[in-house]
């Protein structure tokens, strides 16, 4: 049967060659990169966690998995425990066991690679009343691993879930699970806003990108929404000769936080898995470097820690 094949916003192509993963590979052979340094981890605080209910909170699982506590609701964005991706083993532990993550309401899928999208550990959270949202094309999939609970959205589509309003909007991506199903889902990003009836104090309006390189999309995300918090990509760019279009660089990663206008980044999608030839120290070194020469404050790029929670 035919499968729908989904693009990116003015159709760019994320492909490459055999040529270009040839020449990757020599360049990869030739470079002597330092992986020592790992994010650290802190004791999570479990007790404030469970019990909380009503404020908003972020806390880094690692990569672009985070538990996100929103009016209320329990939810996790990509989630990836796995202790290994393909022949790379995990370079650091997740911030919260999950055995230990309290019980989750949501889970929000970017998009169906490997790293963002872990069944095993889906299976682990998926609790009788939990429900997935992931994008067109990726509901079927998931049915048939036996998520019955399972919503799918395009782009712009926006939802109540919950008691709070959610939208799926573009990211620059491509994805693949198997050498037939390339691209017959999409990808994208969430913003998770108060609802209409909201009338106590309002929680931040949050935009969690998933996985892009940088595109003009993220000034359309800005001029639709007022967002507080952004979760932003800094990783797996190097060599960036092949990696531009799907993954945005640290300063690329600044700019899309500018271009949303929000008020503050946290970065993710570093520091777990080796998907790519930079490491997290010249990850963070950049971001460090960008941050200081836009003259942006710390408050404005808040890097945590594996197991960190953010009080928002």
């Amino acid at each position: 049967m035919a499968r729908d094949r989904y693009s990116n916003m003015n159709n760019v192509s994320t492909d490459k060659t055999l040529k270009q993963f040839r020449q990757w590979r020599e360049e990869r052979r030739s470079k002597k990169k330092d992986y020592s340094f790992v994010i650290p981890n802190m004791q999570p605080d479990l007790e404030f966690l469970r019990s909380n209910r009503t404020e908003p909170t972020l806390t880094w699982i690692g990569h672009s998995t985070f538990f996100i506590q929103y009016e209320g609701v329990n939810i996790v964005t990509d989630p990836v425990w796995a202790p290994r991706m393909g022949f790379q083993r995990r370079l650091g532990s997740p911030g919260v066991p999950i055995s230990d993550v309290p019980e989750v309401d949501l889970i929000l899928i970017s998009h169906s690679h490997y790293d963002h999208m872990h069944v095993s550990s889906i299976r682990r959270l998926y609790g009788p009343n939990t429900e997935l949202i992931v994008p067109s094309g990726l509901k079927r999939k998931m049915e048939r691993k036996g998520f019955r609970r399972c919503r799918e959205m395009s782009w712009w589509e926006r939802l109540s879930v919950k008691g709070f309003e959610l939208s799926f909007v573009p990211s620059q991506h491509w994805t693949r699970r198997t050498p037939f199903d390339t691209n017959s889902s999409h990808w994208g990003g969430f913003v998770l806003e108060p609802g209409p009836n909201r009338k106590a104090a309002q929680p931040p309006v949050i935009y969690f990108a998933g996985d892009s390189g940088y595109f003009a999309g993220f000034k359309e995300i800005g001029s639709r929404f007022n967002i507080d918090v952004a979760l932003i990509p800094i990783g797996a760019y190097e060599p960036e000769w092949f990696m531009t279009p799907q993954h945005t660089t640290p300063e690329e990663g600044v700019q899309a936080f500018l271009d949303v206008q929000a008020k503050m980044m946290v970065p993710m999608h570093y520091g777990t898995f080796r998907l790519a030839d930079d490491t997290a120290r010249e990850a963070l070194d950049r971001l460090e470097q960008d941050r200081l020469k836009r003259g942006l404050s710390e408050e404005q790029i808040r890097v945590v820690i594996h197991g960190e929670t953010l009080r928002l």
